[in-house]
């Protein structure tokens, strides 16, 4: 699991961010009005996203839009995923020995 996209999302104006752009596309600008962010620090905020493999820029003549690329969110839900099982197998674990503690008694 590539760290660099917790590190990106734990900063509470990407987070808003990757909120936004769940709605669909949106330029830098629409991103720093929706966000309350100058866009220069909406940009900056961005880049950290896309260097993270976020976020991606589509062109439309002289616009770029941001979008959110699938690919890291469905390693993270995978990842995610296999921590749930892990402790879903604990927590069962420890259920059953409880259960024996109580049958002891």
């Amino acid at each position: 699991m590539d760290t660099s996209i917790f590190a990106a999302l734990a900063e509470p104006s990407r987070l808003r961010i990757i909120e936004l752009l769940r709605e669909g596309p949106l330029t830098v600008g629409a991103i720093a009005i929706q966000t309350g962010l100058r866009q220069p620090q909406a940009s900056k905020h961005l880049r950290v996203l896309s260097d993270a493999g976020l976020v991606e820029v589509q062109r439309d003549a002289n616009k770029r839009y941001y979008k959110l690329r699938q690919e890291p969110f469905l390693e993270m839900e995978a990842w995610l995923e296999s921590c749930r099982r892990v402790w879903d197998e604990r927590f069962d674990r420890l259920d059953h020995y409880l259960k024996e503690l109580q049958g002891k008694d």
